[in-house]
């Protein structure tokens, strides 16, 4: 199975309202926001969008509402992992009811697997499934590692078609592309890796930062791949100190900041996360002003 989901994907925020409910009116608009700033795809439900702290029934509304709010537009990636095997399975078969073009599957969290507990996890959920599926590696939030030879054993697997690597390590990433065939894609998981990643063999990213400077990502990626690695270069590095100042504390939180400094209203995230501190708002405010990203 080969499926291209794009170059450019988002992975969401979870809007919230006053109370701290889900403001599914406020997603739609978001997810449309992003299509039209240059996102091929949307995940919804992912860590970005505080997956531990969304109920099903709450992730599966949005899976609903954003894939009716893009209606075609864009592929809609469900966020179905977690670090429960059976409870990801039943995740992932409502998701396939929803009508989303694929899944996503983070690392097991906390509890800790072997390579071969985690090969086995991805595959019994492989197996149960139609839809597409991409790994998605990022050991600084899960504390295990996706290694590139077990990427390589999932690879084999029909349905599992692409990775979002965030380990941190480009060597990792030449692993993987050398161990794995040529239509498995691997996504850049940090912006800041997405130009070097795409060097070693990335198909694209799933981005955080494309939620306020999505136009200038797609511009850095289409550069690059249309051979002008130089114009892609420099908007690598003109882009910079936003890729890092998204991570100043704990993801969402300043990203969520930002895109209220834009004018989109999404509300603050959800216990145990808080809004980002006055100095941590008012460093994502110098780097949006820098870059000519404030309405």
């Amino acid at each position: 199975m080969k499926k291209d989901f794009g170059r450019v994907l988002t992975a969401m925020i979870t809007p919230f309202k006053e109370n701290g409910e889900v403001a599914y009116d406020k997603a739609a608009e978001l997810a449309l926001y992003l299509v039209k700033t240059g996102s091929d795809g949307i995940v919804v439900a992912g860590t970005t969008g505080e997956s531990p702290v969304l109920t099903k029934e709450e992730k599966e509304k949005l899976f609903i509402v954003v894939k009716e709010a893009v209606a075609g537009q864009a592929a809609v990636i469900a966020g179905t992992g977690s670090n429960n095997t059976a409870d990801s399975l039943k995740m992932t078969k409502i998701a396939e009811q929803t009508g989303v073009d694929g899944i996503m599957l983070v690392t097991p969290y906390y509890n800790k697997p072997s390579q071969d507990g985690l090969y086995q996890h991805f595959r019994t959920i492989a197996e149960e499934t139609d839809l597409p599926i991409i790994l998605y590696n990022v050991p600084g939030r899960t504390s295990i590692n996706l290694l590139p030879t077990t990427v390589a054993r999932l690879s084999a697997v029909a349905n599992i078609v692409a990775v979002k690597e965030a380990s941190g390590s480009l060597d990792q990433v030449t692993e993987i592309r050398r161990s794995t065939p040529a239509e498995f894609l691997i996504y850049s998981g940090d912006d800041s890796l997405t130009l070097p990643m795409l060097a070693l063999g990335g198909h694209g990213i799933i981005s955080v930062a494309s939620h306020v400077a999505g136009l200038l990502i797609r511009e850095m990626v289409d550069a690059y791949f249309a051979g002008q690695v130089g114009k892609a270069r420099d908007l690598h590095l003109k882009l910079y100190p936003l890729f890092k100042v998204l991570f100043i504390t704990a993801n969402p939180v300043p990203v969520k900041a930002a895109v209220e400094m834009i004018g989109i209203k999404t509300g603050s995230p959800r216990l145990p996360l808080v809004d980002a501190t006055p100095q941590e708002a008012e460093a994502v405010r110098q780097v949006l002003a820098e870059l000519k990203l404030l309405k």
